[in-house]
């Protein structure tokens, strides 16, 4: 085979606790990682020919992003073709719908892609877990975008433990005009002074029994206090959200980008034009959770 072709799945967090920082730098944290229906779409061909090692050649269609080692695409190309000596040279091409720099861990998707792309297209019999230690070393959240579905994150986010779906509902979500750094928000946040913290435990419970409501009402992110503090706007179109009928909103990962949940098409398709009509965000999706076989999009 010559060719493949991987979509590559955004996430939200259902819930994001950050427990402490730890020596070496990291933050400990506790969330729940849920994938959504916004993809990108990656395209993989053997270029038929050796070159420089390694030979890896990147198109996209986003000029916002780099086509060579600084794009988690070809960091992870680069470290699977290293690891398992793949001379053959690969064309990688991506078609770019999630939003960049949105806490919905868009990069660490498409990596995880280039993982499942390259194990096929270059028969390497790679399974999840050989996926997901090669992963790590490239971003915390790689691991779960490889494996996909709904999880309890754990440890720098590399302990992953599958959890029941969500019940089905309808999802609002909207990125404004702006982009936030991961790593500026976690140097800000201060996390032995906290005095919230989402139940995720609870959530993990809820999750279990099939209870939207029991979801919904222990939504919590952490980082919301870093972040909302920087941009406003997040908060306003939380507020607005629960204005047009959602269930709970909240910021998914570092942010911008925020999330609603509802449980009727109708309320979700009126709230979508109600926020577009605002203007408060710049990219506005309706979609719905997504769940992946074995890890496989």
């Amino acid at each position: 085979m010559n060719e493949i072709v991987r979509k590559a799945y955004a996430k939200i967090n259902l819930g994001l606790d950050v427990l402490r920082r730890r020596t070496d730098g990291y933050h400990e944290v506790k969330m729940i990682m849920q994938t959504v229906g916004i993809y990108d779409v990656l395209t993989f061909k053997k270029s038929g020919k050796e070159g420089e090692f390694p030979n890896i050649s990147i198109s996209l269609d986003n000029e916002e992003l780099p086509c060579d080692k600084g794009n988690l695409i070809y960091k992870a190309a680069e470290l699977i073709m290293e690891t398992y000596h793949i001379k053959e040279g690969v064309e990688i091409s991506l078609q770019k719908n999630i939003p960049i720099a949105a806490g919905m861990a868009g990069g660490s998707t498409d990596a995880a892609a280039v993982f499942h792309g390259l194990n096929e297209l270059f028969d390497l019999c790679m399974n999840l877990e050989d996926m997901k230690k090669l992963g790590v070393k490239i971003g915390a959240d790689v691991p779960y975008c490889i494996m996909g579905g709904t999880a309890l994150s754990e440890g720098i986010g590399e302990r992953l433990t599958p959890v029941p779906a969500p019940p089905e509902a309808y999802l609002l979500i909207a990125k404004p005009d702006i982009n936030v750094s991961t790593r500026f928000v976690y140097e800000n946040l201060h996390a032995d002074t906290l005095k919230q913290h989402p139940d995720i435990d609870g959530m993990v419970e809820a999750l279990k029994a099939g209870s939207l409501k029991g979801i919904t009402d222990r939504m919590g992110n952490v980082l919301e206090t870093v972040t909302v503090k920087e941009y406003p706007v997040i908060s306003q179109i939380k507020e607005e959200m629960l204005k047009t009928g959602a269930e709970n909103s909240l910021m998914s990962g570092s942010g911008p980008t925020v999330f609603g949940i509802y449980k009727e098409k109708e309320t979700v398709k009126k709230a979508y034009e109600i926020i577009k009509g605002l203007g408060l965000a710049k990219q506005i999706f309706v979609t719905e959770f997504h769940q992946t076989q074995e890890g496989r999009a």
